[in-house]
């Protein structure tokens, strides 16, 4: 499953934007696709998705994407890109602010960032910072959501490995210095088996409302 968002980045005049869209892998936090343009249009995210989805080597009826109900996403011609391709769709309830948390959450770690400049004097600019956040995030950033794992880790599988050789390192540190654990051996942080959106008490997948996502 996937989530996909837009947001606007400041350009360098008063009420200049561009617009960022993001395709996160919900699982493992993998930003697997991205585009930045002077526009918020049907068009650019039809494109987008189309080209992640051949990039990620998608099959038919296997992608659900969550989305919110901007007119990007609800437009006419973005539903045929994705019954077209086998996608499933998934939205937002009406009327909720917070109903696409995984996107929300990942525009405001780009936007927190030290480094973030708050504006951008133009697109180009716009593209390389987001070009090396996303090097970062997927590749450097311990996520506390993931075990302190990167994207890649778990997106890639790597996450098991890094695991074990973790768990050996602190058993070796606890084994040198026991008294510097006063609680005991120490582990690592576990690592996520499943991720929902708005998990159902019985857990059944309504793919019209807020839908679960497991690896």
């Amino acid at each position: 499953m996937w989530t996909w968002d837009i947001t606007k980045l400041l350009g360098p005049r008063k009420w200049t934007y561009f617009y960022l869209y993001v395709v996160l892998d919900l699982f493992s936090r993998y930003v697997v696709g991205w585009l930045i343009a002077e526009a918020e249009s049907a068009g650019l995210a039809q494109r987008l998705i189309t080209e992640t989805c051949a990039r990620q080597q998608i099959e038919p009826k296997v992608l659900t994407l969550h989305q919110d109900r901007g007119s990007p996403m609800t437009s006419k011609t973005f539903a045929q890109t994705c019954a077209d391709l086998g996608v499933t769709k998934s939205f937002s309830r009406p009327r909720v602010s917070n109903d696409n948390p995984f996107s929300e959450s990942h525009f405001k770690t780009l936007k927190y960032r030290p480094e973030y400049p708050g504006r951008f004097d133009d697109l180009a600019a716009a593209e390389s910072h987001c070009r090396d956040f996303f090097s970062w995030y997927n590749h450097e950033h311990l996520h506390s959501g993931l075990g302190l794992m990167t994207p890649h880790d778990i997106h890639h599988g790597l996450a098991e490995e890094r695991q074990e050789a973790r768990a050996r390192a602190l058993a070796a540190a606890f084994a040198a210095h026991p008294e510097r654990f006063p609680n005991g051996p120490p582990t690592p942080p576990s690592l996520p088996t499943e991720i929902w959106i708005n998990q159902p008490s019985n857990k059944t997948i309504d793919t019209h409302a807020s839908p679960a996502a497991g690896h």
